[in-house]
């Protein structure tokens, strides 16, 4: 019989041969060929979260912002890698494990088993935000291996709740609030103080709030990947890449203008002032009343003073 290390490594790697097919959202949904643009994928990611219950599925959405970003992503290849990911850890995990044992036995299949581990090196390097990638080369920051974690832990039943502390992302066992994983840090398991620590270490201005560990939404969970990866590229100086990640962000949360005002603001910065005045003028006549309104306006009126 072949263990559960060598199936996930079989399916693997023949998921990734096909890496130029066509990939499918379900199969009840239009096939897509593997040469759509961004448009589209943010047209199927606007669909998936449109609904605003929290039974948006995070895999699926994760897989499509990959996939505005890189055509060849075969969405259901790599959810059938999850599933291989699941079935290998499903041997350890049986139905009478209590919640900390379950904990303990998914930690040493993830990450001593199949080595999945945080790129403290290479931290900002975008590839880490982007799940199929992290799969291959086992390496992600803390919201993409907290997302990986989460889900194969759906799929093996133990319930987990996604926390997104200032700086830092985690994962609580449902059914145990004291119970917090970190899986950057290979799954340690936290407490409310040590969770204060992590965000007093990473964000020493921070004012530790309980409220930081609270559960956020499936929605949520993708606006804040999208939020990362439009900062990274900003910093980078990578700004095409950038106002992709922020139109994704506006499918994913519309009601959240200020994504409409960065992505304005980026576009007149990249000289593309039709449509940061389109960005811009939708901001203002909102009618939210921010701060930077003044600012806004300055700008909207210097790009039709130069029509």
């Amino acid at each position: 019989q072949v263990n559960d290390l060598e199936s996930f490594e079989c399916s693997h790697a023949a998921f990734t041969t096909h890496a130029g097919a066509a990939f499918r959202l379900n199969p009840a949904a239009l096939t897509i060929l593997a040469d759509m643009d961004a448009v589209s994928v943010t047209t199927l990611l606007a669909d998936l979260t449109g609904d605003a219950h929290d039974d948006v599925p995070l895999d699926r959405g994760a897989l499509l912002i990959a996939a505005a970003f890189d055509p060849a992503v075969d969405v259901e290849a790599e959810l059938a890698l999850l599933d291989a990911l699941a079935h290998g850890a499903s041997n350890r995990i049986s139905g009478d494990l209590d919640a900390l044992q379950s904990i303990n036995e998914l930690n040493e299949y993830l990450f001593d088993h199949v080595g999945f581990t945080g790129n403290e090196s290479d931290y900002y390097d975008p590839l880490n935000s982007f799940l199929p990638q992290v799969l291959r080369r086992r390496l992600g920051i803390p919201i993409s291996l907290s997302l990986i974690y989460k889900e194969v832990g759906r799929r093996l039943g133990i319930p987990l709740l996604a926390i997104g502390m200032p700086g830092h992302f985690i994962v609580r066992h449902r059914d145990e609030p004291s119970l917090f994983i970190d899986p950057f840090y290979r799954g340690v398991l936290l407490s409310e103080a040590e969770c204060a620590e992590r965000v007093r270490k990473i964000s020493p201005s921070v004012r530790w709030d309980r409220a930081f560990l609270s559960p956020i939404s499936n929605r949520a969970f993708l606006a804040r990947m999208l939020r990362n990866l439009s900062a990274i590229w900003v910093n980078r100086g990578e700004t095409n890449e950038a106002v992709v990640a922020l139109s994704l962000l506006i499918a994913v949360q519309p009601e959240e203008l200020g994504h409409l005002r960065d992505r304005g603001m980026l576009r007149y910065h990249r000289g593309e002032h039709a449509l940061a005045l389109e960005d811009l003028a939708r901001y203002l006549e909102s009618g939210i009343g921010a701060p930077d309104a003044w600012y806004v306006r300055r700008i909207v009126e210097k790009i039709r003073a130069e029509e």
